[in-house]
């Protein structure tokens, strides 16, 4: 996050807010977080990528819709699929930290990005399905002011009428 994220935005240390990964009661940690976030006014903004599974901030298949930020255990597929950011897949986390999809949904506003062919599948089921737990990405299109963002790979199996009609409004 540092290196992609939030250096490359110049964004000032004490602007930087993320759950205490390091401590022992991480659930504490984790119910501090979204105390915090909603002392604050909850989000402005969260910015997503998709899991191929269809996860969003880490939020796996079956999470609740009503979770806060909590601990959660990465899928295999979850883990294989970030297995490329480490050296060796023992480094490769079994559990993380994740804002929950309650937190997201909260957000004024949202916006998921999805880049790459290996998108194209879990974009197109999205498209497709039904709101429903087994999808997490799903729960966005409870939410007002979603925006999607997809390059042509991760749209290549979305409905050709659907690209024509998003690209003329925007």
């Amino acid at each position: 996050m540092a290196q992609h994220l939030f250096d490359t935005l110049n964004l000032p240390q004490e602007r930087v807010h993320l759950p205490d990964g390091l401590a022992e009661d991480r659930e504490g940690a984790c119910g501090a977080y979204s105390a915090a976030i909603q002392a604050l006014g909850g989000l402005d903004m969260q910015l997503l990528g998709i899991g191929s599974n269809g996860h969003i901030g880490f939020n796996e298949p079956y999470t609740p819709f009503s979770s806060r930020t909590h601990v959660i255990e990465l899928s295999e597929q979850t883990r294989r699929d970030n297995g490329r950011f480490f050296d060796n897949p023992d480094e490769v986390p079994t559990h993380a930290l994740t804002l929950g999809i309650q937190d997201i949904l909260e957000a004024k506003e949202i916006l998921l990005v999805a880049t790459g062919p290996n998108k194209a599948e879990i974009m197109a089921e999205l498209f497709h399905s039904p709101i429903d737990e087994a999808l997490p990405a799903s729960a966005l299109k409870q939410h007002g002011k979603a925006t999607i963002v997809l390059d042509s790979e991760a749209a290549a199996l979305l409905p050709t009428s659907l690209l024509e009609t998003q690209a003329l409004a925007g």
